[in-house]
């Protein structure tokens, strides 16, 4: 009997960001309309919310893949994915206008200006935080799933 093992390994990554990115979406709304800010949040949500599940899901079938010839923790593999995520995210905002380089800080919608610093700083908690969420959530669900 087949199992499918890459079907449940996809559906145990698209688990999280499918539920978390609906909330996301209802903050960026109530911020953008409930206290009408004068920059259009929603142009920089089209990335998130079509791509980030899928990715997560095949990073998961990657990791599930990759179980039998190379051995990586699966926080490990989870913290590698902001590497891809956030470099693809800068050039995709980049190229449609919403985001802007300058040399100490980056402007996102022309309007709001953050230092180099703090992107570093969100980064690594962005790792931290892909780290833990793969290590113990995804990697609880590939186990109830039976592919861990």
């Amino acid at each position: 009997m087949n199992t499918h093992p890459y079907l449940r390994a996809y559906l145990a990554g698209v688990f999280i960001p499918t539920l978390v990115l609906p909330l996301l979406l209802t903050a960026f709304i109530v911020v953008r309309l409930a206290m009408q800010t004068p920059f259009p949040i929603e142009r920089g949500l089209v990335f998130p919310m079509a791509l980030v599940p899928a990715l997560w899901g095949l990073w998961n079938v990657l990791w599930v893949g990759t179980q039998g010839r190379f051995h990586q923790p699966l926080g490990v593999h989870g913290a590698l994915l902001p590497l891809l995520l956030m470099p693809a995210g800068a050039t995709m905002a980049s190229c449609l206008g919403l985001l802007t380089l300058g040399e100490s800080s980056v402007t996102w919608f022309g309007v709001i200006t953050i230092p180099y610093a703090w992107v570093a700083v969100c980064f690594a908690g962005a790792l931290a935080g892909y780290y833990l969420v793969w290590k113990y959530i995804v990697g609880f669900l590939n186990r109830v799933l039976g592919i861990a």
